[in-house]
């Protein structure tokens, strides 16, 4: 059998297994909340994934995509807590919550398959805020969401009466719930960029491409380009149901607050400025901007006391500044993004002058 893998590349991919093994231990030395904020960024990584799905793949601007996270998030909070007194298992409800997402991708993408641009942007964005409001006010006559006061009590993941919440022993190491549901993501994690890499390559993928670049010389060589951008806009928000129903019992509450428009905006960020289109860009803008804020929480404060010694600025305010403008200076220098792809670099580099 022919070996595929260089010793190079072998050697690449143990040390960043151990390193991923490795990283849950290392962030619980600073307390479990920065397993969360891993846990977290991980949950990002997947919702841009799906979102490199349309924008990056096909073309296609959505700012509504966090609508498909509130299904999949609601999905397993109705599905799995006492709200209704249902309490289905995992490998019932992360599909359920994942086809019910991607049929709400399907009723978004087809009255939209004429758009383009900023006008479907705008339409996305009013879809993602009816969701959002029709969350919040599905509590009468009939109480189904509970409206603005969320569900609680969600049931976490379970397998094989195994709990990811609470503190267990495996193997004679102590894991904590964050440190437990670390690992689920990652092993999904990888599944997902398995997946996307695999689409990407795949004729499907050429196919979005040619959509991406020249639609209508797409439409013009036979490309079924209706049906693929539905396909786009399905299999997008099929990661974004996944991603909820995890958020969902992660959290163990969900309520409509958690699928603000400020969410979708970050989520299309990451895409755009790790590199749209290119798997290993999207997952470094997912896990930078996922991160940055809170590492800036965390250090604006000690930062003033160091240099001031008091507080002038409030930490709130001066890390979305901070936050803010580090965003403007990547796409001011790096427009093509902090790690494009070849061909999108080539796109936007600027030609050298003549002799």
């Amino acid at each position: 059998m022919k070996n595929w893998l260089s010793p190079r590349s072998t050697a690449g991919i143990v040390l960043i297994a151990a390193a991923l093994v490795a990283l849950p231990f290392v962030l619980a030395t600073g307390g479990q909340a920065w397993v969360r904020i891993a846990n977290f960024a991980i949950l990002y990584v997947f919702l841009a994934l799906g979102l490199n799905i349309v924008v990056g793949f096909a073309g296609l601007l959505d700012l509504g995509y966090i609508a498909f996270y509130a299904v999949g998030a609601y999905a397993w909070a109705l599905l799995a807590s006492p709200h209704f007194g249902i309490h289905w298992p995992v490998w019932a409800i992360l599909p359920l919550g994942a086809g019910l997402a991607c049929i709400a991708g399907v009723l978004l993408g087809s009255p939209t398959l004429k758009l383009r641009g900023d006008y479907l942007a705008i339409v996305t964005l009013g879809f993602g805020e009816i969701v959002r409001i029709f969350m919040n006010n599905l509590n009468a006559p009939v109480n189904i969401t509970n409206g603005p006061q969320g569900i609680t009590l969600i049931d976490p993941v379970s397998i094989a009466g195994f709990r990811f919440s609470g503190s267990s022993e495996i193997l004679g190491v102590t894991l904590s719930g964050p440190q437990k549901y670390y690992f689920l993501l990652v092993a999904l994690a990888i599944l997902v960029i398995i997946v996307n890499l695999r689409l990407q390559h795949s004729r499907i993928g050429r196919a979005w491409q040619a959509i991406r670049e020249d639609e209508i010389a797409a439409k013009a060589v036979g490309i079924d380009t209706r049906n693929l951008k539905l396909l786009a806009f399905a299999m997008g928000a099929s990661f974004g149901g996944i991603a909820g129903g995890i958020f969902a019992a992660m959290q163990g509450f969900v309520s409509p607050e958690s699928f603000s428009l400020i969410e979708s905006i970050m989520i299309l960020a990451m895409v755009v400025l790790g590199g749209m289109g290119h798997i290993p860009g999207v997952i470094l803008g997912a896990v930078l901007l996922s991160i940055l804020p809170e590492a800036l929480r965390y250090g604006v404060a000690p930062v003033q006391k160091l240099l001031f010694g008091q507080i002038l600025v409030d930490p709130e305010s001066l890390r979305m500044l901070i936050f803010g403008l580090a965003l403007v200076l990547v796409m001011r220098f790096k427009p093509a993004g902090l790690w494009p792809s070849p061909e999108r670099k080539r796109e936007l580099q600027p030609e050298k002058a003549g002799g």
